[in-house]
């Protein structure tokens, strides 16, 4: 296996119609994005097509997961994150690869999840390591999420299954913990 030649603050998607394109977002301190094998692993639990549906990403960091679902066939992306210059990039890279479905703010997730009425097929949840908003953020996707659609969190330890919601997948890459939850 050949490692990436990519510049750093670079990431390749990895599937959809937007295959090996590259997008690039500023280098600023807690952005993880989500590695390539992780997001083909995602994907695959996912199903590659995502035609019609809708996803949300509170801590959108490079956008990355948005850009995967909009690729796949998503009709609507939201994306939220509290760093202005990353909205910018995610909303930059959109154009670039000519995509329309992306709703792009910067605000913080908590506050947005409060104020958010529509309901999502997916919810990418990724938010900084240092905090441990689960629980609660368990609950509010919960409320934003349609009977049967599935919740993605990435975490520095593992996560269980909640009132809310049922592990049907996980793994592990390095430090990483991701899970795959489905709304019961």
């Amino acid at each position: 296996m050949t490692r990436s030649r990519l510049p750093p603050s670079s990431l390749r998607i990895v599937g959809g119609r937007h295959r090996s394109r590259v997008i690039r977002f500023p280098a600023l301190p807690g952005v993880r994005p989500t590695p390539d094998r992780v997001r083909e692993t995602l994907f695959n639990w996912l199903g590659q097509d995502l035609t019609g549906m809708a996803t949300l990403e509170p801590y959108a960091g490079s956008g990355v997961l948005s850009l995967e679902a909009l690729s796949r066939g998503a009709r609507l992306s939201v994306a939220w994150d509290a760093q202005k210059a990353l909205v910018q990039a995610l909303t930059d890279n959109a154009v670039l690869l000519g995509e329309t479905g992306l709703e792009a703010r910067c605000v913080e997730a908590a506050t947005a999840l409060q104020q958010e009425t529509r309901f999502f097929d997916i919810i990418f949840l990724d938010p900084p390591f240092d905090d441990d908003p689960w629980p609660g953020l368990f609950e509010a996707c919960a409320e934003r999420l349609k009977s049967g659609g599935w919740l993605y969190a990435e975490a520095g330890h593992p996560l269980m299954s909640s009132a809310f919601f049922e592990l049907f997948r996980q793994g592990r890459a390095g430090q990483v913990y991701f899970h795959l939850f489905c709304r019961v």
